[in-house]
């Protein structure tokens, strides 16, 4: 097991991640912004080093920052949490030559699934059902375009490869709106991800989003804790979050969660994650995209089943086996994770800004 670990991040998964650790017995290390000296973060942890200025890309998203910190307090390993450099290849690659376990997959697996193209491909041969759709879209001639709207058919919607959060993605509902929709969200998707690849899908108007908890170890062990419902959503952005899912019957619950593990077992993931499906208004499921992290709403699925995801990441990431089976996995109750964000009232923008009452 792991000596020392040192928290990428700051907030309540920092938090979360240092008592984990504690519990464990793993002495833990905060980094931290100037703005966040203060924070409970930093008062938790063994040791706390400043990485830079209030500005994010200064300093939790400060790559030789954060490596820095970890080689002068002589940590074994670095947890990401969630967000900034949770699904970042090249920090997990920075981590493993400098000779520190990042505590998630490998970065050849967190590239293949932050590309969504490719992902939807090698999950659909790992015999996951995909939304039927294309892969990148290349060729801009309207013919061409055209051809592949129809195999898929209408309504379709065009999503960003490197896409997340809603950003780079377009309904189409007729062909007319075809070309704009496209450059459109090639631009949005250029702006936000820094590349203009996209591809197009089906568009089911009334999904419900179900995401199911999986946990895999260097030695081929894999399963999965259950789903959660996702599909109270603002912007494509995630409000309410519960586990078990009241849309998923067992027997669907026990066959989707075989074939999810499967899947995983034969792409030879590692780690927590959460693969995440549509389900149609007719039963059917369709994977949409997986994550290579601990997620915010992990929580619900901890209180139905007794299991610490947390604990259970970093302790595959230290290399030891799995510490349950599937068959020893059980859901009991009911849970509901709710997300206060801080938006404007008349349009739910966000709108952060100084709690005073």
């Amino acid at each position: 097991m792991f000596n020392k670990v040192l928290v990428a991040n700051r907030g309540e998964i920092a938090l979360r991640i240092i008592c984990a650790c504690k519990e464990m017995g793993i002495k833990t290390v905060a980094v931290y912004s100037e703005a966040d000296q203060n924070s409970l973060h930093v008062r938790f942890a063994d040791e706390a080093v400043c990485i830079g200025p209030a500005k994010s890309h200064e300093s939790y998203l400060n790559i030789p920052s954060i490596i820095s910190a970890a080689e002068i307090t002589n940590v074994d390993a670095i947890h990401p949490g969630y967000g900034y450099l949770a699904e970042s290849s090249y920090f997990t690659d920075v981590c493993e030559t400098c000779g520190i376990k990042f505590i998630g997959p490998n970065p050849d697996m967190i590239q293949l699934m932050g590309d969504k193209a490719e992902a939807r491909k090698r999950v659909g041969q790992a015999g996951l059902p995909v939304v039927p759709g294309s892969e990148l879209v290349l060729d801009s001639d309207p013919d061409s375009l055209h051809r592949i709207a129809e195999e898929i058919g209408f309504p379709l919607i065009i999503k960003a490869s490197a896409g997340g959060g809603g950003r780079g993605m377009r309904i189409v509902r007729k062909p007319s709106e075809l070309q704009e929709s496209l450059h459109m969200a090639q631009s949005e998707s250029l702006g936000a991800f820094g590349k203009s690849d996209v591809y197009m899908e089906k568009y089911l108007e009334n999904p419900r989003h179900i995401e199911f908890q999986i946990l895999a170890d260097e030695h081929g062990n894999a399963i999965h804790l259950g789903e959660r419902e996702c599909s109270i959503q603002r912007r494509h952005q995630k409000l309410i979050e519960e586990s078990p899912s009241p849309a998923v019957p067992e027997e669907t619950r026990n066959k989707l969660g075989k074939q999810v593990v499967e899947a995983i077992k034969q792409l030879g993931y590692q780690s927590a994650g959460t693969v995440e499906f549509l389900l149609d208004e007719d039963g059917s499921y369709y994977f949409i995209e997986m994550n290579t992290r601990i997620q915010v709403e992990h929580p619900v699925t901890e209180f139905v089943t007794g299991l610490d995801v947390v604990k259970e990441q970093i302790a595959v990431a230290a290399g030891v086996p799995l510490r349950v089976s599937q068959e020893e996995i059980s859901i009991s109750g009911h849970s509901i994770e709710c997300r206060i964000n801080a938006e404007h009232p008349e349009n739910f923008r966000p709108s952060p800004g100084t709690v005073t009452a």
